[in-house]
């Protein structure tokens, strides 16, 4: 599976380690009025869906970036990759 990287070009998708939903740049205010129930919510109830889907890759063996896939998980075809300072939710 080649990932297309913004920057380098498609990659193979080897030099990635996969860390799950997106989503999990979202993190809730630690804060604020009901924080407890927001990080449970946050840390054990997560989807998983069948079809496109946001997902997080780090560039482990490579030039070390995050990255916020679009994949259908269905097919395993990548649709896009935005690094994560410019990927918008």
């Amino acid at each position: 599976m080649l990932i297309p990287h913004p920057i380098l070009g498609p990659r193979d998708a080897q030099e990635f380690t996969y860390l799950g939903d997106a989503r999990l740049l979202d993190r809730p205010d630690g804060m604020a009025p009901g924080a407890a129930e927001a990080f449970h919510d946050y840390v054990y109830l997560r989807d998983n869906p069948a079809g496109v889907h946001r997902e997080l890759w780090y560039h482990e063996h490579g030039d070390r970036s995050w990255l916020v896939v679009t994949r259908d998980t269905v097919t395993h075809e990548i649709l896009g990759a935005d690094l994560v300072k410019g990927a918008a939710s």
